[in-house]
């Protein structure tokens, strides 16, 4: 009888999972559309400078917690890296919404699960099966549409946005690693200092005097962006990453309305139609990860008696 009770609630927690990832699609889009407001008219270093220094701010009270368990020196030495990663990655995410409509920095994005996907398979042991495969072709395919490679120029922001994929993978995947023995709040916080460490130089050698307008846009992005985190690492916590992973396609959608009621950006249809592709195949594999989930984790008749 344990193990029936066990099963509806493993598979509860495999749907609290991705409902803390939907919870991150919004906020995260609330995020971009603020960096998208501010535009190029602060340097995209500056910018995300500021908007972590926020994020430090914000975090330094629930990371007081920290000081009575300090991380391991191992996963120190993770919080580190995946700060020097995220870093770069940040930049380049930056540049690329300054540059770029917000649906193509959103879809362009979704390379990152590709990586993140392929990388759980081979450094977190969770297994890559057919469906999953299936999900890395679309992603390919869905970029590949949406960039139409010899049939237009493809642009710095695009290339960018591109770059920043395999960073935010690997931050992602570090991120899944420090759930095991980490609080979602000193994970959360600690990347937001490494990260405003790694993007302070460059932000003071292109400092450009910021009104006070901006900075307040800026400071209302790190408050999303930072709880974006925060529901991203719950559903880390909650189920496998190839699970929640898929999830974040939602994004695209809220990124296309979010793009043409507030910024009139035009709907470009192959990034729709990259996007959907992309989309489409990662909510049937999300769906029928959650049914194989209930599966493995139901006991056979037999099993449930006595």
């Amino acid at each position: 009888m344990a193990e029936a009770a066990a099963a509806p609630r493993a598979d509860t927690r495999v749907g609290v999972g991705i409902a803390w990832m939907v919870a991150t699609t919004l906020l995260f889009v609330c995020m971009t559309g603020i960096i998208r407001h501010v535009g190029a008219d602060v340097p995209a270093v500056e910018a995300a400078f500021i908007r972590y220094a926020a994020g430090v701010a914000l975090m330094a009270p629930l990371m007081l917690r920290m000081l009575k368990r300090p991380p391991s020196r191992g996963a120190m030495r993770l919080h580190v890296s995946r700060g020097l990663i995220h870093g770069l990655g940040v930049i380049l995410w930056f540049y690329a919404m300054a540059h770029i409509p917000i649906a193509e920095v959103t879809a362009l994005g979704y390379v990152a699960p590709i990586f993140v996907t392929i990388g759980a398979a081979m450094f977190l042991g969770e297994r890559l099966q057919l469906r999953r495969i299936g999900a890395v072709a679309a992603g390919i395919l869905g970029a590949l549409v949406i960039l139409r490679p010899g049939f237009q120029e493809i642009s710095l922001g695009q290339l960018a946005q591109l770059a920043a994929a395999p960073c935010f993978a690997a931050s992602f995947l570090m991120a899944k690693g420090l759930t095991r023995e980490e609080d979602p709040a000193v994970i959360v916080g600690l990347l937001s200092v490494f990260v405003t460490l790694v993007l302070a130089p460059a932000a003071i050698l292109h400092w450009s005097d910021p009104t006070w307008e901006e900075v307040g846009w800026l400071c209302l992005a790190a408050v999303f962006a930072t709880g974006g985190h925060l529901t991203m690492t719950k559903a880390f916590q909650c189920a496998p990453i190839t699970v929640t992973q898929p999830v974040q396609f939602l994004q695209l959608v809220w990124a296309a309305i979010l793009g043409i009621v507030a910024f009139g950006e035009p709907l470009d249809p192959y990034v729709i139609l990259g996007g959907g592709i992309v989309v489409s195949a990662a909510t049937y594999i999300a769906h029928r990860e959650r049914a194989a989930s209930r599966r493995a984790l139901t006991p056979p008749a037999p099993a449930l008696k006595g």
